[in-house]
């Protein structure tokens, strides 16, 4: 027999089972507005958070509407992303990376030209700059 507590929670679940098993696009949508939510409260509620990521980030690799990007983020050199990231948080642009060399340079680098990836002497550059250790661009 189930102890009181499991049933309460077996109960909960039946009303909101997107919680632990997103199948549609509705159960994701809610899930997502839940953990809006949830997060406002994050240390009393960080157990429900944590079970619904897992839901969340299960959907997501998962589901055919992210295919498209799931595979462009899997084509996407880490380093670059990492570059992307700290260029967007600092409003920087092309022109605002003398580490990387000419504009033209930090473009090609960018946007994956043949040839034109990071270098150690950049991702040491970067790491500086940004106060970030260099291996974060590896």
């Amino acid at each position: 027999m189930l102890s009181p507590a499991f049933v309460e929670i077996r109960d909960a679940l039946a009303q909101v089972p997107y919680v632990a098993h997103i199948e549609t696009m509705e159960d994701y949508e809610q899930a997502l507005e839940l953990m809006d939510q949830l997060v406002d409260d994050y240390d009393v509620n960080r157990l429900l958070i944590e079970v619904l990521a897992v839901s969340i980030e299960r959907w997501e690799d998962q589901a055919e509407e992210f295919s498209d990007f799931n595979a462009a983020v899997a084509a996407t050199d880490r380093g670059i992303a990492v570059l992307k990231t700290l260029m967007a948080q600092h409003a920087l642009g092309v022109a605002d990376l003398p580490e990387l060399g000419s504009k033209g340079n930090v473009s090609k680098i960018l946007n994956g030209a043949e040839g034109k990836k990071l270098t150690r002497k950049h991702m040491e550059s970067l790491g500086k700059r940004f106060g970030v250790p260099p291996a974060l661009f590896f």
